[in-house]
């Protein structure tokens, strides 16, 4: 969708989804720090206004977005601004999230990013954020329909390799033996792989990489795995959340071995 723009140099671009749960469930799961580590990536929330949030999307600080909350309404809505999240000289961005109740024990989320701009130099930019946000709300659903409210450990670990993307995406689904593998199917990870199983609930285009599963081992979890060009590399993230009370002591024990088998088949350049 493109970018919307009034005539006071507001821009926007917004993304929603229908998901299972109360408005107290959802708000608890896009609101509060645990809550969002469990289908995105992990984060801290001060709950209220005038509070800070910090999500983590990679090691180090460089990595993490940093917000203020300037307004609190729960189970409604909150807003939070980012200075410059997307670089030196970006403009502010508030971001707004709403959940509307409806019928038949469903909640619509919505999620505005909004900006004031007199020129269109980021308008591609923040297409891009709608478009990762319909790939995250794919998580939040799975996460609402089958382990709302448990206990979430979650880990990521990332390769990258040469284009084309056809050829490096398969230099990872062959090895995990996930090649072929299609909605609705149970899979399992090759001998020699760190383990997952579960069913596959998406598969991504040729051209756009992806694979979606709902875990049963090494724990109830769901697993996300997805092909993406930047910066003439393409980037491989592996991201895992596991439910439950074992959850801790499974990611403890698979994240390394995960960061290992991806170090060795894609060494850092």
């Amino acid at each position: 969708m493109p970018v919307r723009k009034d005539a006071s140099g507001r821009r926007s671009v917004q993304a929603e989804v229908e998901v299972p749960g109360s408005p107290e469930e959802v708000w608890e799961a896009i609101a509060t720090g645990p809550g969002i580590s469990s289908w995105f990536v992990p984060s801290e929330v001060e709950e209220r206004e005038g509070g800070t949030t910090v999500s983590h999307f990679g090691p180090g600080s460089s990595m993490d977005s940093v917000s203020k909350i300037t307004a609190w309404e729960p189970p409604r809505r909150f807003t939070a601004e980012s200075p410059e999240d997307m670089g030196p000289g970006t403009p502010t961005v508030a971001t707004e999230w709403i959940v509307e109740a409806q019928s038949g024990g469903t909640c619509v989320v919505r999620v505005v990013h909004s900006w004031f701009a007199s020129t269109d130099d980021w308008d591609k930019q923040f297409e891009g954020h709608e478009h990762g946000w319909v790939v995250f709300f794919r998580l939040l659903r799975l996460y609402l329909e089958h382990f709302r409210g448990q206990p979430c450990a979650p880990f990521q670990v990332m390769g990258a390799g040469p284009a084309p993307v056809a050829t490096t995406w398969g230099a990872l689904v062959g090895p995990l033996g996930l090649a072929g593998a299609a909605a609705g199917q149970r899979v399992s990870t090759a001998a020699g792989a760190p383990p997952l199983a579960g069913v596959v609930e998406r598969v991504g285009s040729s051209e756009h990489p992806e694979l979606l599963l709902r875990l049963d081992e090494p724990a109830p979890g769901i697993a996300h795995m997805f092909a993406l060009p930047m910066a003439g590399q393409i980037f491989l993230p592996i991201r895992v959340y596991l439910y439950g009370d074992g959850a801790k002591a499974a990611a403890a024990r698979d994240e390394p071995a995960w960061q290992a088998w991806m170090a060795e088949r894609f060494p850092a350049q």
